[in-house]
């Protein structure tokens, strides 16, 4: 049997070296490669594709949120997560979405080939130091609001513009703040909203 592979990554390069590694696998044929989030969905039902591998970090709809997608979408479609980063909260949030396992990039070639056919047959693959890791660290500690509340501090937004953007008082946008400093171990709201994301948590 030949599982059908779709690929979907914003780097190009990225894209034809996995397509190569991939196709000199006898049972795997990439059968379509994609450069956004929004686009995948509509090219493995197109394509009728057995696997996705996804970036995480994706123009538009990211890795996960696609994952998320595919699976309310297309159930019979499994995914991969591809990615460069190994962070714990990524794995958790991936693995909620619906996502099927969880690799970096680095992940030699014949390993990547046998998680694409253990997905295929119904398991679930993760990289094994990034599992103890995650386990490690336990479950996100934010909340949905403070998350959201985070994301928006990114780009250092004044708390006025925050709060008119997630439609919230002031007082109670400096509340999640609060809340989300102390849970992060942090000084300000800059650092919250970096520590969150270097740990996967946005």
């Amino acid at each position: 049997m030949t599982i059908k592979v779709l690929l979907a990554d914003d780097q190009a390069l990225v894209r034809g070296a996995l397509a190569a590694l991939l196709r000199l696998e006898p049972d795997l044929e990439v059968v379509a490669d994609v450069g956004t989030g929004e686009e995948v969905v509509a090219a493995a039902r197109a394509s009728g594709a057995d696997v996705c591998l996804l970036d995480i970090e994706m123009p538009g709809l990211d890795g996960i949120e696609v994952a998320g997608r595919l699976a309310r979408e297309l159930p019979g479609t499994r995914s991969i997560m591809v990615t460069t980063f190994g962070r714990p909260g990524y794995l958790r949030r991936a693995l909620e979405a619906g996502a099927s396992g969880f690799v970096v990039k680095d992940t030699p070639a014949t390993e990547l080939a046998e998680a694409v056919r253990k997905v295929h047959a119904g398991l679930r693959v993760v990289d094994p130091a990034l599992a103890t890791e995650s386990l490690a660290g336990g479950a996100n500690p934010l909340t949905a609001r403070e998350q959201e509340v985070l994301r928006e501090c990114l780009d250092g937004r004044p708390v006025a513009t925050l709060a008119a953007r997630v439609h919230l008082s002031p007082g109670t946008v400096r509340n999640y703040l609060s809340s989300a400093i102390a849970k992060t171990g942090t000084s300000n709201r800059v650092e919250a909203a970096r520590a969150a994301q270097r740990r996967g948590w946005l």
